[in-house]
């Protein structure tokens, strides 16, 4: 398999508004790329048409693995969840399922992040937190590199 790459999306109106610092998104950037992914990020408000824009620009570029950070709570402009889906060709539901369950933050399971495949790219959604960043893909962690290399065979076929 050749370079293995990652694309870190924030998604946070205050964030892509200058009005606070975004520390969930570097450090996903920071676990990914001692994963060995080569890491590309950017910054989104909580808007469907601006997640789905860069969702579907690291898709079409062939990006293995995208993380999104944010966006995926209760608030009324929490739509990261709802932008994924919309994209998913096959659930991977298992990925935050895992990350959920073995959260130690009470509040982990209001959670409602979703994660699946589309072409040979994983989408996974993450908390905002930094610690929701920290257990979720500590979690995931071992999985990744695996599923990455499933999606990229060109026969996936099990021997």
């Amino acid at each position: 398999m050749g370079e293995m790459r990652a694309s870190v999306l924030t998604v946070s109106d205050r964030v892509s508004r200058g009005e606070a610092e975004d520390v969930s998104g570097p450090t996903a950037i920071a676990i990914l790329a001692g994963l060995g992914f080569e890491v590309d990020w950017r910054v989104v408000a909580d808007e469907i048409d601006e997640i789905q824009g860069a969702l579907r620009e690291w898709i079409e570029a062939g990006t293995n693995l995208i993380v999104t950070t944010g966006g995926t709570g209760f608030a009324p402009r929490d739509v990261t969840p709802e932008a994924t889906a919309a994209l998913i060709e096959r659930p991977a539901a298992g990925l935050v399922e895992a990350a959920r369950a073995a959260a130690k933050h009470p509040h982990a399971m209001l959670s409602r992040g979703v994660a699946g495949i589309t072409g040979s790219t994983l989408i996974v959604n993450l908390p905002g937190s930094t610690s929701g960043v920290e257990e979720s893909l500590g979690v995931i962690r071992p999985a990744l590199v695996h599923a990455v290399s499933l999606l990229s065979e060109s026969d996936t076929r099990h021997h």
